[in-house]
C-alpha cells in the first residue's frame, strides 16, 4: 500500500521492467468487451496483462487484486447476466496509485481522477457499466480484503468455477495460503487461471527482504519448481504451463543486488485445476468439438496440448482427468486409450 499508494505516481517511477504490459494479441470479444469499460477503471488499471481463461458463459468468477476492476468488467461481459464476478482488493483509505494487491502504474497523469482506493473506483462504477451492457441487475462485486483470508469476507467453499489473478501472488508473503484458499473456494474441476513472477532458483535473504525489487515484484517471485510442490501439496492438479517470458531488469543497482544470486526471472502463466478423484481413469483420447467462443477451430489449451477441431488427441491420464471433470467436458468427446500414454515433459 505505501509502496504504490505514495511512491509510484507514473509509470516512470518504476524502477525496473519487471512490471510489463503483456503483448500478447487480444481476441476479438475481449477488444469489443474493453470498449465498453469505463474511462476511469481503465486508467487506474495497474495489472501486467489480461488473465482471461476459454469458456466462461454463466461461470462464478473470482478476481484476487481485481484493483479498480478493469478485469472484472470485462469477465462480467464475457461470462453473461446469468454469470457471476466477484473481485477482492487490499487497498484502503486513499490511494492515489497502485492496485494493491495487483499494481502496476501506466501512464496516466494523476490528475485525470480523484485520489481514491481502488475498491472504491471498482464500486462506483457498478451502475454504469451494468447500464452499459444492458443487465437488469448487477453480475459483479468488490470486496475489501486479502486474497490469504477469503472466509474473512464471507467466500464459501465450492463456490466459484475459476479463480484468476494478475501478478499478484508474488506480493504475497504466504503463497500456500493463497492457493489453499483458491481451492477451497473453487468446484470440483475448477480452474486457478494465472499470472505471476517466477525465479530461476530461491533468492537469497537479502533480495527477499529489499524493499523495491519486493515491490517491484521480484524479490517475492517464487523458485518456479515450488509452484509445483505447493501446487500438489494443497490438491492441484500439476500446473499447466500456458506462455512463458523472460524478465529485464534495466537498472543497474538493482541487478548488483540480484547479481549476487546471479538469479533469472520469468514471467507465466499457468492454469490448475481442482480435479476430483472421481474423474481419474487413467489416460485417454480427446476429439475438441470446437465452438468455444473465439477458438472455435483451434484451442492453445497450455505448452504442451493444442485441440483442433475434429482431430484426435491422445492425452495424458491428468489432462484426461483435467477434461473429464471441467467445463470443458462438454466441450470434448472423451474415450479410454488402451495405449500407456506418456505425460509430455515440458517446464518453466
Amino acid at each position: 500500500q505505501d509502496y504504490y499508494g505514495k511512491e509510484l505516481q507514473k509509470s516512470e517511477d518504476l524502477k525496473t521492467n519487471a512490471c510489463v504490459t503483456s503483448s500478447r494479441p487480444l481476441l476479438k470479444a475481449v477488444r469489443d468487451a474493453l470498449e465498453h469499460v469505463h474511462e476511469e477503471v481503465v486508467a487506474r488499471y495497474y495489472g501486467c496483462g489480461l488473465v482471461i481463461p476459454e469458456c466462461l458463459a454463466s461461470c462464478r468468477i473470482l478476481d484476487l487484486g481485481s484493483g479498480s476492476g478493469r478485469d472484472c468488467y470485462l469477465l462480467s461481459q464475457l461470462v453473461g447476466e446469468q454469470g457471476h464476478v466477484t473481485g477482492i482488493d487490499m487497498t484502503e483509505g486513499q490511494v492515489c496509485h497502485g492496485a494493491g494487491t495487483s499494481p502496476h502504474p501506466q501512464s496516466v497523469p494523476p490528475p485525470l481522477f480523484p485520489s481514491s482506493s481502488q475498491v472504491e473506483v471498482a464500486k462506483k462504477h457498478i451502475a454504469y457499466h451494468m447500464g452499459k451492457f444492458g443487465y437488469q441487475k448487477p453480475n459483479v462485486e468488490f470486496l475489501q480484503g486479502y486474497m490469504e483470508k477469503l472466509g474473512d469476507v464471507g467466500l464459501a467453499d465450492e463456490s466459484y468455477d475459476i479463480v484468476i489473478s494478475n501478478c499478484v501472488v508474488n506480493l504475497a508473503p504466504d503463497k500456500r495460503a493463497v492457493l489453499r484458499e483458491a481451492y477451497r473456494v473453487l468446484k470440483p474441476g475448477g480452474e486457478m487461471y494465472f499470472s505471476d513472477v517466477y525465479a530461476s532458483q530461491h533468492l537469497s535473504e537479502a533480495v527477499r527482504k529489499h524493499r523495491v525489487l519486493w515491490g517491484e515484484c521480484l524479490a517475492g517471485a517464487l523458485y518456479w519448481r515450488d509452484l509445483y510442490s505447493i501446487a500438489e501439496e494443497v490438491g492441484f492438479s500439476p500446473p499447466c504451463l500456458v506462455t512463458a517470458s523472460p524478465i529485464t531488469i534495466g537498472n543497474k543497482e538493482l541487478e548488483s543486488v540480484i547479481g549476487e544470486d546471479n538469479c533469472r526471472f520469468v514471467s507465466a502463466t499457468f492454469r490448475l485445476f481442482k480435479v476430483p478423484e472421481s474423474s481419474r481413469a487413467g489416460p485417454g483420447q480427446v476429439i475438441y468439438n470446437g465452438g468455444i467462443v473465439g477458438h472455435e477451430r483451434e484451442l492453445v489449451f497450455d505448452a504442451n496440448f493444442t485441440f483442433k477441431e475434429g482431430e484426435v488427441v491422445d492425452v495424458d491420464a491428468e489432462m484426461a482427468a483435467i477434461l473429464r471433470s471441467s467445463r470443458f467436458a462438454e466441450k470434448f468427446l472423451i474415450r479410454a486409450s488402451g495405449a500407456n500414454t506418456a505425460a509430455p515433459q515440458g517446464c518453466c
